[in-house]
């Protein structure tokens, strides 16, 4: 029985979380490797439930802002660049749809303005 070779655009040698990225977002996007951000979770190895993460000790306290900023995303093995908006950008360089991912009745930026201490009194 003969086999066809499975025919895609994507690069089988690519992590599963990695896009073809254009040459020009390659450069300077940090580490292609897993690294370990500044709370000792290892960024880019996949494995979401480490014990030490902050998702596996969530409660109805914690504050989101604890996940922000670019130690919580790997540069090149992200799930979220396997959207269809992300592959268009980042392997085709097109532009998102202008306008799709705002909530005009939504503060997406509430208490982002507060300091630290400001938000534990409240």
């Amino acid at each position: 029985m003969s086999r066809e070779p499975y025919s895609s655009p994507d690069d089988p040698e690519l992590d599963p979380y990695e896009i073809n990225f254009l040459p020009k977002f390659r450069t300077g996007r940090g580490p292609a490797a897993p690294f370990v951000n500044s709370s000792g979770i290892v960024i880019g190895d996949h494995q979401y439930e480490s014990p030490d993460s902050p998702l596996s000790q969530w409660t109805e306290d914690t504050d989101p802002a604890i996940m922000a900023g670019d130690e919580w995303v790997h540069p090149f093995k992200d799930i979220g660049f396997l959207t269809s908006e992300n592959r268009d950008f980042f392997e085709k360089e097109i532009e998102p749809q202008a306008g799709i991912f705002q909530h005009p009745d939504k503060n997406s930026a509430y208490r982002a303005g507060e300091d630290a201490s400001e938000k534990k009194q409240s």
